[in-house]
């Protein structure tokens, strides 16, 4: 292997350097993985290793929870497994499996322990440590923050599935769920859209921190690199109370991970190298983490560095503004006392800075503005810093969660300006314009767990931000100006089975707000939000599921980039908004057949649609609008989706009919900023199948977009397309700390753009073309 990647690195050395670099990068992480190999392959490491364990009896989702930690294992369950179960005591020093099978013991549910994760399978008579039943299940991921304790409309993207998919931006990590979309090709403009609703409109949340990252609208809303993700959570429409404020249309939970995460038991040190390559872009991807634990501590250290050109359409032409220039960072720290007591503190940070496209989430748009240039710079920065106290060993009532955070998103950029008079449309006036949301917001919870289930109540609070610098002494006029909220909530959310084969969830907010406009204008509000939701298992395989929530949440901000520091708001301020959201279906689980399908609809009222307003006295171009205005949003249809699982494969096939209106009209990707997208048809087809005795996982999925013509008046309907992406990932037998992947995307090189991609409706806009046929080349050596 080694020989052949050398010779790859001679023949690429006439196709330019960064080729070069990225096939010694390639080569590097295969070195890596053969000297490691023959450490970690030895015979004492490879023996199950004895660790020491004290575990309470208690309900048994918070055993769980517990043994994750203690043993080091990602833990997966089936979703109705562990209701109304208690799980035995376990105390001293066992191998992980010892510990599992006295907690599992008399409870008949299979089990079984493989490549550092724990399934935990469904109730059966035929239960044991082989734990055959447990590969047909659909798991949930129990750690983290928030991470499988949603509603009825949760899905769930584990780490099995994130490492399957090797992520290279948003747009692959939801590829596979049609009711996630994500528009533009450019991971520093993609915004996510649940069931067509903008992630704005939704709780986001990194590490179980809330994110106000309303910039710019031709921007990201949250900037991530998807390989430091553990898991990612959506609960579309429904969210439970302690998911946060805001949630109208549902909330989204990115958890990183852990040094746990990626320790192999009986491991106290590791690390790894890895290292993509692009071939449409001559892009390189590298990435470097060391991690430990050792008497209680941990730590765990991640870097991503991404150079790489302009990538070619389907078209194969060079599409403007999208080189890739990212760096990307992930630390933690944490102690767990021997008493449980676990305190954790995080920080990510990811910079991109390059030139973009003029409106960063659109290829080109023809304003009749000939000073505006193709490209401008852009430097988008996102940090998150959080702080954790949690306890792994909770007793009776007690179970705190205390977090305290600070994120905060800045975009710096050039305004371009020609007023009246200017000399030439070719040398417009510049300015800097920078803009910078902040949140500081934090939680203190407690669990109170119960025979038939569990409440969850606390307080939670945030103080965002939005800034707005912006100046110029040519045009006479200064834009910088901000908006300030903060809020103040109480909740509760209870989790419970109160009767054989029924789980219900119900709960309920309350929130002030108080709000600050540009001038200094003071505002608050108050108003309360409930959910409630159900299963009920109708046979042994068909549960039926239903759920409502009305959510209030206060006035938003404006986006940083359309503020003005002369608003007038008006004497009763501007309008809050709220939502309903309702969810009916059904799902059959049978021998690895799976079968669902549910309807759901979202109603938001008053949502915020500010516009900048420009007065006579600044108005550089021609044309004001008002500076108050509210819309009304409906997003409707339904999801279906079957598919079957295997001892070592799966095949899924799931189809998305959502319909966005705005104002009683079809959306548009114009009117929708903040709001919403059209989606339309989304049919998705993922297969994998892994071939044990080899090694050897082939897979991918296919995206098929039908045209959609529920547009505007006179307008054109969407274009359909279809993508079929592959990949084929290998772990040598001899070389067990070793990876390699080669993957295929958009293999028939399609010319599209994503359907949630600003402008396609447009004549005067040019969308943002997805890549057209790209091979990806990916080492990884762990150690």
């Amino acid at each position: 292997m080694i020989l052949l990647v050398r010779e790859a690195v001679r023949g690429a050395e006439k196709k330019g350097r960064r080729k070069v670099l990225a096939l010694h990068l390639v080569a590097t992480a295969a070195v890596t993985a053969v000297a490691g190999n023959a450490l970690l392959a030895s015979p004492a490491l490879a023996q199950a290793a004895v660790r020491s364990f004290n575990i309470p009896a208690q309900s048994l989702a918070s055993a769980l929870n517990v043994f994750g930690r203690q043993s080091g294992l990602q833990v997966t369950l089936a979703a109705s497994t562990t209701h109304g179960v208690d799980a035995h005591a376990v105390s001293g020093n066992l191998t992980p499996e010892q510990a599992l099978a006295r907690m599992l013991a008399g409870t008949g549910i299979s089990y079984r322990i493989a490549n550092g994760t724990a399934v935990i399978g469904a109730p059966s008579d035929a239960a044991g440590p082989s734990g055959e039943n447990a590969t047909t299940l659909q798991p949930i991921v129990l750690q983290g923050q928030g991470i499988g304790q949603g509603g009825v409309g949760e899905t769930v993207i584990g780490p099995e599935e994130l490492e399957r998919i090797n992520p290279t931006d948003l747009a692959d990590v939801f590829r596979q769920e049609p009711g996630v979309q994500v528009g533009s090709s450019l991971p520093m403009s993609q915004k996510v859209y649940v069931h067509g609703v903008e992630e704005t409109n939704l709780a986001v949340s990194i590490d179980g921190a809330r994110q106000n990252n309303k910039v710019f609208h031709h921007n990201a809303t949250n900037l991530i690199d998807p390989s430091i993700l553990k898991a990612v959570d959506v609960d579309a429409g429904i969210a439970p109370a302690d998911a946060g404020p805001g949630a109208l249309a549902g909330s989204i939970n990115y958890e990183t991970k852990d040094a746990i995460d990626l320790l192999a038991p009986g491991q106290s040190f590791g690390g790894f190298v890895t290292s993509t390559y692009n071939f449409n872009s001559d892009t390189v991807t590298a990435g470097l983490s060391a991690y430990g634990r050792h008497e209680g501590f941990e730590f765990l250290g991640y870097f991503t560095f991404g150079k790489g050109d302009d990538f070619q359409s389907g078209k194969g032409d060079d599409v403007d503004g999208t080189e890739t220039n990212l760096l990307s960072g992930l630390g933690k720290i944490a102690y767990e006392s021997e008493e449980g007591h676990r305190f954790e503190l995080s920080h990510d940070r990811v910079v991109d800075d390059a030139p973009r496209p003029f409106r960063a989430n659109a290829g080109f748009v023809d304003t009749g503005r000939p000073w505006e240039p193709r490209v401008r710079d852009y430097r988008l920065d996102r940090q998150n810093t959080v702080f954790t106290y949690t306890d792994t060993s909770p007793e009776g009532w007690w179970d705190p969660t205390i977090m305290l955070s600070y994120s905060s998103t800045e975009v710096e950029t050039l305004a371009y300006a020609c007023p009246r008079g200017c000399p030439a449309p070719s040398i417009p006036t510049t300015y800097p314009a920078i803009g910078e949301t902040s949140s500081f917001n934090g939680k203190f919870e407690n669990k109170f767990s119960f025979d038939i289930g569990n409440i969850v109540a606390g307080v939670d609070f945030y103080r965002d931000r939005a800034e707005l610098d912006a100046s110029s002494t040519v045009l006479g006029f200064s834009d910088s100006s901000r908006e300030k909220a903060s809020n103040i909530g109480i909740y509760a959310q209870a989790r419970l089975e109160p009767w054989e084969k029924t789980r219900l969830s119900f709960g309920a907010r309350a929130d002030h707000q108080w709000f600050t406009g540009t001038g200094g204008q003071e505002f608050d509000n108050g108003g309360l939000s409930a959910n409630v939701s159900g299963e009920y298992d109708l046979t042994d395989f068909l549960t039926a599921k239903a759920g409502f929530s009305h959510v209030w949440a206060g006035v938003p901000l404006a986006e940083n980039f359309i503020m003005n520091p002369a608003w007038d708001y008006g004497p009763d301020g501007p309008e809050v908004v709220t939502a309903n959201n309702y969810l009916i279906g059904l799902e059959a689980h049978h021998e690895g057949f799976t079968l669902e399908g549910s309807l759901f609809r979202t109603d938001i009222n008053n949502a915020r649609a500010a516009l900048y307003s420009y007065t006579a006295a600044t108005q550089p171009f021609p044309g004001a609008l008002p500076t108050l205005r509210n819309r009304d949003l409906v997003s409707q249809g339904f999801e279906i989706g079957a598919g079957y699982e295997w001892a070592s494969g799966y095949v899924k096939i799931k189809y998305a009919h959502i319909r966005v209106d705005i104002d009683g009209a079809p959306a548009d990707s114009d009117t929708g900023n903040y709001l919403a997208t059209p989606v339309g048809d989304i049919i998705t087809v993922t297969a994998a199948h892994t071939f044990v005795d080899w090694g050897l996982t082939i897979g991918g999925d296919i995206e098929i977009s039908p045209e959609y013509d529920h547009v505007a008046s006179g307008a054109a309907p969407y274009k359909a397309y279809e993508v079929v992406n592959l990949f084929a990932e290998w772990k040598p037998e001899a070389m067990p700390n070793f990876t390699f992947r080669v993957e295929v995307k958009n293999i028939f090189d399609e010319t599209y753009s994503d359907r949630a991609t600003y402008g396609q409706e447009f004549g005067n806009v040019t969308p943002l073309y997805e890549p057209g046929r790209s091979f990806l080349l990916t080492a990884k050596a762990t150690f």
